[in-house]
């Protein structure tokens, strides 16, 4: 037993021949000059997305203020010069610079649309190159106070100015009936109903007056002139003397020749 300890002692106090072994911690070889590689792609990419960057915000002319002629203040977006929308635009107040007009331009038509909470339309306005078209219940136009100048539904079509007047060459047409007050013509001017091709009927419950107040009345027809009272008389006044020569025939006062 004692021989086998010292000479196990002995081999372990002997120093060994062979040097500490060292080893190497690292990347070596392919893997290093593949990381060399994707670090320098990823320098190129890094460096041409930063141009990209600086060309389009130079391009776009993007500034602290906004982006081209679209400018970012205090009371919300200010959009000067020329611009094209070539999708919906979604705003609540379109409005122009203080002085100057607002224009809509389009090479088809421009239509506005009133929408409600189902997006279904209320109101439609459509200006197209040839018509201008409106949709809806009513349709009124006021004046800066308030006044009405003209209204028109399903029911009526009401005119509230003042004076109604129309210039056409050929004036006026009405297929069906008018009912009106007044019919008068301009100061100086004739007034004259015509029926080319009919009868010319005028009716009145309380009855019709016609009066010349500076000048004389006239009746021409080319057949037949009838005056009809179904219930009354036919008569008139006389509102001047008039002279009568001894040879023509003297009438009563309650009586008129018609001839």
């Amino acid at each position: 037993g004692m021989p086998q300890e010292q000479y196990t002692h002995h081999r372990s106090t002997m120093p060994s021949s062979e040097g500490p072994q060292v080893y190497k911690v690292g990347i070596y070889g392919w893997r290093k000059r593949c990381l060399y590689f994707f670090v320098l792609l990823l320098m190129i990419l890094i460096l041409v997305n930063l141009a990209m960057t600086i060309w389009i915000l130079k391009v776009m002319n993007f500034t602290i203020d906004g982006m081209g002629n679209l400018r970012i203040t205090e009371k919300g977006l200010k959009l000067e010069g020329d611009s094209e929308f070539l999708q919906p635009l979604y705003a609540k107040e379109i409005q122009s610079r203080p002085g100057n007009a607002l224009y809509f331009k389009s090479a088809r038509n421009v239509t506005v649309n009133i929408l409600n909470e189902q997006t279904k339309v209320l109101t439609q306005l459509i200006t197209g190159p040839n018509a201008i078209e409106a949709y809806g219940k009513k349709f009124e136009v006021k004046t800066v106070s308030g006044k009405l100048l003209f209204s028109a539904d399903n029911n009526e079509v009401v005119v509230g100015a003042e004076r109604l007047r129309v210039l056409g060459a050929e004036g006026t047409v009405f297929p069906k009936s008018i009912e009106t007050p007044n019919v008068r013509a301009d100061p100086f001017k004739e007034l004259r109903l015509e029926s080319p091709t009919r009868s010319l009927v005028m009716e009145a419950p309380k009855g019709v007056e016609i009066n010349a107040e500076a000048g004389n009345m006239e009746a021409i027809c080319r057949t037949e002139l009838r005056l009809e009272s179904k219930d009354g008389e036919v008569g008139g006044r006389d509102r001047g003397p008039k002279k009568h020569s001894s040879n023509e025939p003297t009438f009563p006062k309650t009586c008129h020749f018609l001839c």
